[in-house]
């Protein structure tokens, strides 16, 4: 009975059309009966022309309603996944532990519907899954649907977003129609839009009453969900994000309709090694690469990001003429992906030696005084808009900075100034970006963060606003946090140049090395290092 319920929905429509003609014809016979020879002939022959007209009117018109002003019949057809086309399994989904043991849940309940309702219990109806770009939130929902065995409707939130009024509101119908006659005939059905602040972000009203059109599509969203719980078919909507859940409206939050929110991070350690694994095994790569070497290196790279960076080291790898892939073409692929296309400068040899001297400067102050960073990559090749670079990343994940860290942070942006003028006299403008950034830590650390050391704790900022023009500092107050702020400058300024001046024979054995040879990676790094018997002050924090 389902199956010819759900045929009866998906083809009343023709089917009625096909009676009418059918009785009209019908009708239309009987009435030629009492009609004279002459006039029969001459109706018979008009009618042809007639239907033909009407007929390509009718298509011409069911045209531009559905495909022009409604676009949304293709978009659904195009959206739907079937099951059985989908072949993506959990075990395809790399990492992600904590977001998969939620999404596992919500495969149970799909598959086991009975059980909860024993306990009495009810199907969630929304799933929102939020988290960075690139991280497998498109994946998991497939891999939810794949694993329950029912179909996947997909669609972007930019898909309901078009120029004609009230178009995305229809499209949001035929959505849910589509789903509700899918879930007919399975079981169940899952709902899947991505992007979806698109048409989720809080409603917006103008002074007059009226409001966006994206407040229509996102109303008509609202109410589909809060009719699914009084429905007997399972619809589940999996929503996606890159977005903060605060930029959601309240209402598509609240419970009944998105339920649950799976928050889905970057790798860790471990699990970025399982993403090395799994990709480096489509390609050819050369055995001897250290997989748990590249994934220290790549602290903070989303799943998206790892894979690009392979398919990129195969480019450097083909255009080498080589047929496996070599720690050293993954080490390229990562300096063109994050610092940029080498540029051939012709720099004079006094300002090559000056910048050698200033990235040695950042290369020592980071190795000895750094408590959470390692260095990856010393270069004086330019790249970008920059003349040269230290390359460096902390450790393992870092998700709260302490005062120790950024101090260090500091310390590392004012060492390329420091070498400069211990050597040369004089300093570049090169140290620009270096002085701004370590200016706006400094800042942030005794007017936002309390890490001044005159005991001042608070986040001063708020009470000034210079686009509002409010100030409710006192002048001492003020005077008290400038203070603080170039006393951690100057402090800080005072043992780079301490460590530098100490240090300076090997900081000169790095310049030789980098105009020699151009970069040194963290390998030929360490064992300078090592050769000449230094060792951190901070190892292995």
């Amino acid at each position: 009975m389902g199956k010819l319920k759900v045929f009866w929905i998906r083809y009343k429509i023709p089917i009625l059309v096909i009676t009418f003609v059918i009785i009209l014809m019908i009708c239309i016979g009987i009435s030629m009966m009492f009609v004279e020879s002459f006039y029969r002939v001459l109706m018979i022959a008009q009618s042809f022309e007639q239907i033909f007209m009407t007929v390509i009117s009718a298509f011409v018109f069911a045209y531009a309603y559905t495909w022009v002003l409604q676009g949304g019949f293709a978009s659904m057809k195009k959206g739907k996944i079937k099951a059985q086309n989908v072949k993506v399994m959990f075990r395809d989904v790399i990492g992600l532990e904590d977001a998969k043991r939620e999404a596992w849940e919500v495969v149970q309940l799909l598959k086991d519907r009975a059980r909860l309702k024993q306990v009495g219990g009810k199907i969630i109806k929304g799933v929102l899954m939020v988290g960075p770009p690139g991280c497998g939130k498109t994946l998991l929902a497939k891999a939810i649907a794949a694993e329950s065995g029912i179909p996947l409707i997909s669609m972007a939130g930019s898909e309901f977003v078009e120029v004609f009024v009230g178009v995305g509101a229809a499209r949001v119908r035929k959505l849910f129609q589509e789903a509700r006659l899918q879930a007919m005939e399975h079981g169940a059905c899952l709902i899947f839009i991505d992007e979806i602040e698109v048409i989720g972000r809080g409603r917006t009203f103008s002074f007059m009453g009226a409001g966006e059109e994206t407040n229509s599509t996102q109303n008509q969203l609202l109410v589909e969900m809060d009719g699914l719980k009084d429905s007997h078919e399972n619809i589940v909507v999996l929503g996606a994000t890159n977005a903060q859940e605060n930029v959601l409206d309240a209402a598509l939050l609240r419970p009944g309709r998105f339920d649950r929110k799976i928050h889905i991070e970057r790798p860790n350690l471990q699990e970025r090694e399982k993403l090395f694994q799994y990709y480096l095994s489509k390609v050819k790569f050369d055995p001897q690469i250290s997989i748990p070497r590249l994934a220290r290196k790549t602290v903070y790279k989303s799943p998206a990001d790892i894979e690009n960076l392979i398919k990129e080291a195969a480019l450097i790898a083909n255009r080498n003429d080589r047929e496996q892939i070599q720690f050293n073409d993954l080490s390229q692929s990562m300096d063109r992906i994050d610092l940029g296309m080498e540029r051939k400068l012709s720099m004079s040899d006094y300002e090559r030696r000056l910048t050698a001297y200033h990235e040695s400067g950042h290369l020592l102050t980071l190795y000895f005084l750094h408590p959470t960073d390692d260095v990856f990559k010393a270069s004086i090749i330019s790249r970008g808009g920059a003349l040269g670079v230290v390359h460096h990343h902390p450790r393992e994940e870092i998700y709260t900075e302490d005062r120790n860290k950024l101090l260090a942070d500091i310390k590392v942006s004012l060492a390329g100034y420091v070498a400069e003028k211990i050597k040369f006299g004089v300093t570049s403008s090169g140290v620009s970006s270096d002085f701004r950034h370590a200016t706006h830590l400094a800042n942030t650390m005794v007017w936002n963060l309390g890490m001044g050391n005159s005991g001042l704790i608070g986040d001063f900022s708020q009470f000034q606003d210079a686009r509002k023009g409010t100030d409710m500092l006192s002048g001492d107050l003020k005077n008290e946090l400038n203070a603080q702020f170039n006393q951690i400058m100057k402090n800080s300024l005072d043992e780079v140049e301490t460590i530098l001046r100490r240090e300076w024979d090997i900081l000169e054995i790095f310049v030789e090395e980098l105009l020699k040879k151009g970069e040194l990676d963290y390998d030929e790094i360490e064992e300078i290092f090592k050769r000449h018997g230094k060792a951190r002050l901070f190892p292995g924090q």
